[in-house]
């Protein structure tokens, strides 16, 4: 059974930083793309970040570029999500998610493909980052 778990989520002042985690069961996370994305109280979901497993191409939102940055582990099954020079803006429920489709999307391909939702396959069940102005 595939599964996905967020952890790293809290409170943290403007301008600080987090460091999210998603850690796979079930399957290699290195053979897939793992997204992330958020959403925030009365907004619908966006996509932050993504990385490709087959390449390691990563994708960003405009509005987390330079700030953010995503990465992975294949020994410990965990895909990260580095947030620094946080914003309030940034407050949301940050959810990773797994897709097939995307990890044999070509390299040119335009990045807002990377966050198409349908095209991802599994979903964890969130972590909640607040950043205090």
């Amino acid at each position: 059974q595939v599964q996905l778990v967020e952890s790293g989520g809290g409170l943290v002042q403007a301008g600080g930083s987090l460091n999210l985690s998603c850690t796979g069961s079930g399957l290699a996370l290195v053979n897939y793309a793992i997204a992330w994305f958020r959403q925030a109280p009365g907004k619908e979901r966006e996509g932050v970040s993504c990385i490709k497993g087959s390449d390691g191409t990563t994708y960003y939102a405009d509005s987390v570029k330079g700030r953010f940055t995503t990465s992975r582990s294949n020994a410990e099954k965990t895909v990260y999500l580095q947030m620094n020079n946080l914003k309030p803006d940034d407050t949301a429920v940050y959810y990773c998610a797994l897709s097939v489709a995307v990890a044999a999307m070509p390299r040119t391909g335009p990045a807002t493909n990377a966050f198409i939702e349908p095209l991802y396959d599994y979903w964890g069940q969130g972590t909640q980052v607040t950043v205090s102005s």
